[in-house]
């Protein structure tokens, strides 16, 4: 059995280029699919205290840390066989290369220029945080890009969350209508969410997003719903974890980026924006191309993926 080490705590996405303190929640949730290869072994991750509750419980994480003073010293003297680290910040790149071990994967400092850069299987995902065009273009999703950091193959590996939601589906429909502060371009418009309740009003019950502070009822909430209309946010990962239905708003972000395993339909804005996906957390424009997408067509997309019944 091997030990590994897997430092995800959030401050920065793996596939972009942004740093931050306050962490990627949906980021840390997505990285879960790099679990599979390591199931028979011992696994130790370092988190921020933020997305504690989203790997907490996991099967395949025998010891979980939160990043502090004391889970640090602890690691320095400890010895893994791999050390997976997918945080770009220099000094948790330093944590990284000072823990012994044989086999790296993910970030390193480079400590003749004190510059992060790629080892061992992450160039190709480092080389989409340096180049917009290039990340536009990708075709691959996430999932797909992290196996790859590891030198995994492919195959369709879920997302793995360790909680264990209390709630009974009640609703058909979980409007989940908020974005994070960093990217407030993806938001759909308040009116179009309003426009949207009345669409369903009869025909599907609905729920207004719940559990905003706190991560073990908004998962709750979320396991309530059969299916979650959401942005490109926390909400779409949680749901696509618990298996749900989705139907998700993409304008800023390509789509592309998520496999949604064949529960998803996705709805993008019917405009002849040539700057989508921009990839950039504000808009310029007069109208943000969020404003595009109709409400009806989203009931459609529900629609479709209730089919004949519920």
């Amino acid at each position: 059995m091997a030990r590994v080490l897997i430092i995800k705590q959030g401050y920065s996405e793996t596939l972009d280029a942004g740093i931050s303190r306050v962490p990627s929640l949906g980021d840390v949730l997505r990285t879960t699919v790099i679990l599979h290869p390591f199931a028979n072994d011992h696994v130790t991750w370092l988190v921020d205290e933020g997305a504690y509750p989203l790997l907490a419980g996991n099967p395949c994480i025998k010891e979980l840390l939160v990043y502090n003073e004391e889970s640090v010293r602890q690691l320095q003297n400890e010895q893994y066989d791999v050390v997976i680290n997918l945080e770009k910040v220099p000094e948790i790149c330093s944590l990284a290369d000072s823990i012994n071990a044989p086999v790296r994967h993910g970030f390193r400092l480079n400590p003749r220029t004190g510059q992060v850069e790629p080892c061992n299987g992450c160039e190709a995902v480092f080389s989409l945080c340096t180049s917009t065009d290039l990340k536009r273009n990708h075709g691959q999703s996430w999932q797909e890009s992290l196996l790859q950091v590891v030198g995994e193959e492919w195959q369709g590996q879920e997302y793995i969350l360790g909680f264990k939601p209390e709630s009974m589906v009640t609703h058909d429909v979980g409007l989940n209508w908020a974005v994070g502060a960093k990217w407030p371009n993806k938001s759909w418009p308040r009116e179009r969410w309003v426009e949207l309740k009345h669409l369903l009003d009869g025909e599907f019950s609905w729920s207004m997003q719940q559990g905003m502070d706190n991560l073990h009822a908004y998962m709750n909430w979320i396991n309530s719903c059969r299916c979650l209309v959401t942005n490109d946010s926390l909400g779409l990962h949680i749901a696509v974890a618990l298996k749900k239905k989705v139907v998700v708003l993409y304008g800023p972000t390509s789509p592309s980026e998520t496999f949604f395993y064949n529960r998803a339909e996705v709805v993008s804005p019917r405009v002849d924006y040539t700057c989508i996906p921009c990839l950039f957390p504000s808009c310029d424009r007069e109208i943000n191309c969020m404003e595009f997408i109709a409400a009806a067509e989203v009931k459609r997309r529900i629609e479709m993926l209730f089919g004949s019944g519920r």
